[in-house]
């Protein structure tokens, strides 16, 4: 007989299930394969690295490193679950697209990471980044991610064949545990997020993230193989009608072996009576009917040494009155950003010609001569010293 004071081992389970409710009350992991099949999540993931390996060059490009975006992971999780996928401070980038396609997705960063970007765009080394994140680095992060998914949207473009372009990225910091930009993130229960490996020379080895809705993800792949598909449809489509003025390939030969069928080969394959013509044959998806090709060498004029022919000298003369333009050049030099915006009235430009040496004559950008620089009635000139011979000049071209 047990006390009153004492409790039943029935009422101590019922208080340890009760203390235990939080954890039971997490959602078995989302399975992938019951939402997206491994064809569909290979082909995000290959959609992901052709667009974010162009976007990894521009940002090498803003940043002046090193920078790598590889190794893309696909899966789903639920928008009431975001705070166990993103527990820490993030920034969000918006993107939205206005022409190829009708969504939006969600790139998320490290917040420290994004402060390193900031002050590489800002001019620094990014080894004392700042900890917080003003309206300049923010600023400094959106047009970074603009170039980024500008160059993305470029590589989509050919990707899907058609005109993809989008909207200038909106950026928000996120930070979920305590509600923070939530109100950009996509409104749907299951998202897609693919994550990829991001690093920046040795200062930033960590991941960059793209959320977008699980339809819009579907629309992307389903548009991916169906266009592909029909792509191949149309291009094997051909009417047998249609007579096709090029020689076939000869399967399993080379070129030369093609060439050098008999003609009486071909010949023979006319000599059949009306209605008896053998059907059309495909090669590679041109339609080929059968018909013999009347191939002839190419036959080219002779340059003599004596110099151009009265023929060839008078189709010279019809060039003669076309403008062209003559540009001297006294020199070059780069300089970033950060030393275009300091520029001010008394500015010195230090080029990279040193003082008296030859500067350069381009015809149409092309360099054709060199001189020196001469006054002529108060105005300047240019004395041509030393002509590019043909050769080189052709060499150039090449």
């Amino acid at each position: 007989m047990m006390s009153d004071d004492m409790l039943s081992q029935d009422e101590i389970d019922a208080l340890l299930r009760g203390s235990a409710e939080p954890e039971e009350q997490v959602p078995v992991e989302i399975n992938i394969n019951d939402y997206i099949s491994s064809i569909e999540q290979d082909a995000l993931g290959e959609i992901g690295n052709i667009s974010f390996g162009s976007s990894a060059t521009a940002l090498s490009t803003l940043l002046n490193q090193k920078v790598e975006i590889t190794t893309p992971k696909v899966s789903i999780v639920n928008k009431n679950l975001l705070e166990e996928e993103f527990p820490h401070p993030y920034v969000a980038i918006e993107v939205k697209y206005t022409e190829g396609f009708s969504g939006a997705n969600l790139l998320v960063i490290k917040q420290s990471d994004a402060s390193i970007i900031a002050d590489l765009m800002l001019g620094g080394d990014g080894l004392n980044p700042s900890g917080e994140l003003g309206e300049i680095q923010l600023s400094a992060v959106q047009e970074a991610m603009n170039q980024m998914m500008g160059s993305a949207a470029t590589s989509m473009s050919t990707v899907f064949s058609k005109k993809v372009d989008i909207s200038p990225p909106s950026i928000d910091l996120m930070y979920i545990p305590q509600g923070e930009g939530q109100e950009n993130i996509p409104d749907q229960d299951l998202l897609v997020k693919v994550s990829f490996s991001l690093k920046i020379g040795n200062l930033i080895d960590s991941s960059i993230m793209q959320l977008l809705p699980l339809s819009f993800a579907r629309s992307l792949v389903d548009e991916l193989m169906n266009g592909s598909g029909e792509e191949a449809e149309v291009n094997t489509d051909i009417p047998a009608e249609q007579d096709v003025q090029q020689e076939p390939p000869a399967r399993h030969m080379g070129g030369q072996a093609a060439r050098n069928e008999a003609p009486g080969a071909a010949a023979d394959k006319h000599a059949q009576p009306v209605g008896q013509q053998s059907p059309p044959q495909h090669y590679g998806g041109y339609g080929y009917s059968g018909q013999q090709v009347n191939v002839q060498p190419a036959t080219f004029s002779e340059f003599q040494p004596g110099g151009l022919g009265q023929q060839e000298s008078k189709n010279l003369d019809m060039l003669l009155d076309i403008p062209l333009q003559v540009t001297v050049e006294l020199g070059r030099t780069n300089r970033s950003v950060k030393d275009i915006l300091e520029m001010s009235s008394g500015s010195i430009i230090e080029l990279d010609k040193l003082a008296g040496e030859p500067v350069d004559i381009l015809v149409n950008s092309r360099l054709i001569a060199k001189g020196e620089v001469v006054v002529i009635d108060e105005n300047f000139g240019v004395r041509i010293t030393d002509i590019v011979s043909p050769s080189d000049r052709l060499n150039k071209l090449r």
